[in-house]
């Protein structure tokens, strides 16, 4: 069994960025660390000055019904999520260094959930004992 959760983190859709949240928590509950590395388009999303999450158009029907029903479970946000993660357990969020400077962003910009501002050598070398999705 691998021995923690690493979680490429591409997308700044309202799902994937859900997705992330609930897996992290999931993990942190059963004591297996997680590393988050944030790039391309999930960068804006961990950033001070975030942009609302959105739903691509071939899921806007049952995306929004989900998240109606998130909001009468009193479900957290994605955000929330990951903050609640981090506070239970080994939970490090990294953001690409590339993908800053192509956006144009600087570690004055990055949020304080953000661990970590590193090249994806940086995330690799760490991952050789984990287990490695992409969202």
């Amino acid at each position: 069994m691998a021995r923690g959760l690493g979680i490429v983190l591409y997308s700044g859709r309202a799902d994937t960025l859900v997705l992330a949240g609930v897996l992290a928590q999931t993990a942190a509950n059963y004591d297996m660390p997680v590393r988050i590395f944030v790039t391309s388009f999930a960068t804006p999303y961990f950033m001070k000055e975030k942009p609302e999450p959105k739903l691509p158009q071939e899921f806007m029907e049952w995306g929004q019904k989900m998240f109606e029903g998130m909001a009468k479970m009193k479900a957290p946000s994605w955000y929330d999520m990951l903050k609640d993660a981090k506070e239970l357990g080994d939970v490090k969020i990294m953001v690409c260094s590339m993908t800053m400077e192509a956006l144009g962003f600087s570690k004055d910009h990055v949020d304080p959930i953000v661990d970590d501002v590193v090249g994806a050598a940086t995330f690799l070398a760490e991952m050789s004992d984990y287990e490695v999705i992409f969202v």
